[in-house]
């Protein structure tokens, strides 16, 4: 391919990117001269842009001549005709562009007349010299992406590739730089130029209209924007239906950090993520926030509530952040807050700088954090190491013991966690985004590439959910009973965490210590250790429990609990051991949580009710829609269900919506307030929150930055020097109005929100000069006068 167009360049067969075909430059023909005639505005320019081509050097547009508002005659130039413009010799802002117009004559006038392009006047006399042909790709009049390229460059943008790899990839499609038409700027404006189009209405307003888009496309599309008192954007979170479902499904623990500043508002990026029943990452939603405090936590946190149907999670992960603690108590008041075990790790680097190294300090600690099998263990093992290590006033461990309930593994086994034990999920999530947002992208488009990282997140859960129905592990030894019956319920990576339990299971020394009726208490321990473990299992109903608690802090059986079943020959899971979570099936069917309690809030019950038909009509309508005849009886079924409902509960139905009980799914609020806005209000870009810490400069070391300073301080102190000299030899023959201009701008601006303003004078205001513009006016000045 890449050699079929060498040499050759794209040409606007119709001047309107619709149709573009390559030409060899080399081999073309057409010629031009006097007489020539042509039938369209486009075939006049791609006449003479072909000819241009061939030949080294590029064309723009130059006169034409309009008779009755009738075009008559059209020239094109070569694009170095004229000179550029220098009327204003104070504006800096083109200042670093090259000059590239040295007054060439060439051009090529075309009469139109009934329709038809004569060539009436050329002139083939160039002032400069022609690109040589390694360098005609570079002509501006011979640059054009095609739409196949854009689309190209915009699905691998889109996928978190960088646009320069882009523009590479297809760069050696086509066999170099010289062949792909356009350029690495071309590229970049094309991408700039899209996203000015994408958030022409403006970053904030763009991500409502958004919002409201996929809100059209799913039903069950949840958002919530938080603006300020002049509209700017605060605070928002939002939520697909397929997030709510999951939610439904996996819902019994979140994990939530909130790190990275992902985009050019450095806004805090805070999805909220578990694990589901293939042990991998789920979202269940995402926000966005400008501050992290506690009123700002505690609206989201209610709004995560009301996205979810009024939902606690049964666990929360968190950093150890006391805003984030104090809005988790107020609105998550029934569901365990834990802190990540990895923030607790680092901060002990910092406080226990002293004895951080010491092997036997970082075991005991170690231990401490989620080693111990129960609270008396874990008290025996702080005090000694407290002790040991004379650490009875440090303050940090004395704060972290008084909150030992959010991190000590041991006193949180009675609750259900998925085992655990630290944010570096959702932090893992997080960096994904960090690398493919970057902090110079709009709101809009960081949505949109959260959502295709989400999507790729499912399709890897469906690509899992593929495996697990057709196909089964592995195994060394030969399945049977209850190994067997786990390989039949569970995902692929929940039955290879059970089949590690039941292994490990199968050495342990298993004792009756003690008959009660149906209730007998073993005692388990493997030969090597003392540590032993206590089960009772009934055998009228199979129920079983072991001390080590790891059924109610994960939802599997443990190796103890494992061992008795088999030495009482149960060859199956006992169905109330069986976490529904963990199994194949595990989002076939909701697991309802309505209770009698939430009656008390109708709101909240309907929601719920409407969260449990809307995952049961999701799983209808995906089989549904597979064949035709398959959609059709879904839809026949359903009409049959809406005459029903309406012929049994209309006028329900009616009440309930006029006491303003039905359940909304957008909203924007005031901050500091709990009505709604008219949803129709212009919602502005948020504010620019300035970064804390570190930026991504690179670190320079003490000399550098030394020597730095010394040249700054002589090129100060030289053109300081010229300014003073430029100024005496300016003063006597300024005008008065002038010396006070001047004696103005010598004045220290003053600082005012961020902002330099001039002193208030009897003159106009002057805006604060660098020492390089007002060099620049002293000059200009003299020459004037």
């Amino acid at each position: 391919m890449a050699a079929s167009i060498r040499n050759h360049v794209m040409v606007d067969k119709t001047n309107d990117n619709s149709i573009w075909e390559y030409i060899n430059i080399d081999a073309y023909d057409k010629k031009l001269e006097v007489g020539i005639i042509v039938n369209s505005e486009d075939e006049a320019y791609n006449l003479y842009n072909e000819y241009a081509l061939r030949k080294g050097f590029s064309i723009r547009k130059g006169n034409k001549r309009l008779v009755d508002g009738v075009l008559r005659q059209r020239e094109y130039v070569c694009s170095k005709a004229g000179f550029s413009d220098s009327k204003d010799p104070c504006n800096l802002k083109g200042i670093n562009r090259l000059v590239t117009r040295t007054g060439c004559t060439a051009r090529v006038r075309f009469s139109i007349k009934s329709g038809a392009w004569e060539v009436t006047h050329f002139n083939d006399m160039h002032n400069h010299e022609f690109a040589k042909q390694e360098e005609r790709h570079n002509l501006r009049s011979g640059r054009r992406m095609l739409d196949s390229h854009a689309a190209v460059i915009s699905s691998m943008v889109q996928a978190g590739i960088k646009p320069i790899k882009s523009y590479s990839y297809l760069a050696k499609q086509v066999g170099g730089t010289q062949n792909v038409g356009f350029t690495k700027k071309d590229c970049y404006n094309f991408l700039h130029t899209a996203r000015k189009v994408m958030i022409e209405a403006g970053d904030g307003q763009s991500v409502i209209n958004y919002f409201k888009h996929r809100q059209l496309e799913d039903p069950m599309f949840f958002y919530s924007v938080q603006v300020d008192q002049e509209n700017q954007m605060a605070n928002f979170f939002w939520r697909d239906g397929r997030s709510k479902l999951d939610y439904d499904a996996f819902g019994h623990v979140i994990i939530f950090y909130t790190t990275y500043r992902t985009n050019k508002y450095n806004m805090i990026c805070a999805p909220f993520v578990e694990i589901n029943h293939h042990w991998k990452n789920v979202l269940f939603g995402c926000a966005f926030l400008l501050d992290e405090t506690t009123e700002s936590f505690i609206w989201l946190f209610e709004t995560f509530l009301e996205a979810m149907g009024g939902q606690e999670p049964r666990s929360i992960f968190t950093d150890q952040d006391q805003a984030m603690a104090n809005a988790i108590r107020i609105v998550f008041p029934k569901s365990r807050h834990r802190l990540c075990l990895w923030h607790l790790w680092n901060n002990a680097k910092k406080h226990l700088a002293g004895i951080y190294g010491n092997s036997n300090f970082n075991a005991k600690f170690s231990k401490c954090l989620s080693g111990c099998v129960d609270e008396m263990e874990f008290q025996s093992v702080w005090e000694d190491m407290i002790k040991t290590f004379n650490l009875q006033d440090n303050v940090w461990l004395n704060r972290l013991y008084e909150i030992r309930a959010k991190w000590c593994t041991a006193l949180n086994m009675d609750f259900f966690s998925a085992k655990t034990k630290s944010t570096q999920r959702s932090e893992s999530t997080n960096s994904v985004f960090h690398q493919i947002f970057g902090t110079s992208l709009p709101l809009i488009q960081v949505i949109e590439c959260y959502e295709k990282k989400a999507e790729d997140m499912r399709q890897g859960e469906r690509d899992e959910d593929f495996h697990c129905k057709n196909g089964a592990p592995k195994s060394v030894i030969s399945y049977g009973g209850i190994l067997e019956n786990a390989a039949n319920v569970y995902t692929i990576k929940l039955f290879a965490m059970f089949k590690e339990e039941f292994l490990e299971g199968v050495g342990l020394n298993c004792i009756e210590v003690n008959v009660e009726q149906k209730l007998v208490t073993y005692t388990l321990n493997k030969s090597s250790e003392k540590k032993a473990f206590f089960v009772k299992f009934d055998t009228s109903d199979f129920n079983i429990s072991c001390s080590c608690k790891l059924f109610e802090s994960l939802g599997l059986l443990c190796r103890h609990s494992l061992r008795v079943l088999l030495v009482n020959n149960v060859n199956a899971i006992p169905t109330q051991y069986i976490l529904h979570r963990w199994t194949k099936d595990a989002k076939k069917r909701l697991m309802c949580h309505t209770t009698e309690s939430s009656n008390k809030d109708e709101k909240s019950a309907r929601a719920l009710r409407l969260s449990e038909l809307n995952h049961l009509g999701h799983n209808i309508f995906d089989k549904g829609s597979l064949t035709v005849e398959g959609t059709k009886i879904v839809k026949d079924k359903l009409m049959e269900t809406l005459e029903l409902l309406e012929k049994s509960f209309g006028s329900l139905n009616t009440s309930e919506n006029l006491k303003g009980k039905s359940v909304c799914n957008s909203a924007i609020r005031f901050v500091n307030d709990t009505h709604s806005s008219d949803e129709n209000m212009q919602v502005l870009d948020p504010p620019c929150v300035r970064k804390k810490g570190l930026t991504n400069a690179r670190i320079k070391s003490q000399l550098e930055k030394k020597v730095k300073r010394k040249k700054m301080r002589e090129t100060s102190h030289v053109s300081q020097s010229h300014q003073n000299q430029m100024f005496r030899s300016s003063s006597s023959t300024m005008p008065q109005h002038g010396a006070t201009q001047m004696s103005q701008l010598n004045q220290k601006p003053m600082i005012y929100s961020g902002h330099f303003q001039g002193p208030q004078t009897g003159y106009n205001q002057v805006q604060a000069l660098t020492p390089f513009q007002m060099m620049q006016s002293t000059f200009f000045s003299n020459a004037t006068i």
